[in-house]
């Protein structure tokens, strides 16, 4: 199963590489990772993406605070989130395929973001299902390049699934 930490951490020189260290150390691969700034001076969160089993995770997880710099880790995997992902992909583009691909684009509300005689490249947000509907879709026409910036994540305050309300209707 794939588990998403959420991690707090102290800005400091360093920090990445320690955790990192021990994801290697305990032979994690690491699937997604992204990292930024939050809304308190000098505190990063680190939003990872990971295979493994609710008993590794929890060892996992106390590894993890027993680091300097931390300051909170949590599993969002089952809690309800607002997940995004940004995809920028260039895709090959004829003269016969461009409309077809501009109009998948529209359809997924992707941005042109540079454009040339044999290529289109296309900038997509949203949750990760989503980005890999779209790739998906346009890998028909040929994907030249890719670049994911990896899944970040927020709990939700209303505590709403979107999952579930899905499924309601």
């Amino acid at each position: 199963m794939k588990y998403t930490l959420s991690i707090l951490v102290l800005n400091e020189t360093g920090v990445l590489t320690r955790i990192s260290s021990l994801f290697a150390r305990r032979g994690y691969n690491i699937e997604s990772l992204a990292v930024g700034p939050t809304e308190q001076i000098g505190v990063s969160r680190l939003t990872i993406v990971l295979p493994g089993t609710k008993r590794s995770i929890e060892q996992l997880r106390k590894q993890l605070y027993k680091l300097i710099d931390i300051i909170k880790v949590e599993d969002i995997t089952n809690v309800p989130c607002v997940e995004r992902e940004l995809m920028v992909l260039k895709i090959k583009a004829s003269k016969l395929s461009r409309a077809e691909i501009l109009e998948i684009a529209n359809i997924f509300r992707a941005k042109v973001i540079d454009f040339s005689l044999y290529s289109i490249t296309l900038e997509i947000t949203g949750d990760p299902g989503k980005i890999v509907v779209f790739e998906k879709v346009l890998s028909k026409f040929g994907v030249m390049e890719i670049a994911r910036t990896g899944k970040i994540a927020l709990t939700r305050e209303s505590n709403l699934n979107t999952q579930t309300l899905k499924h309601m209707g």
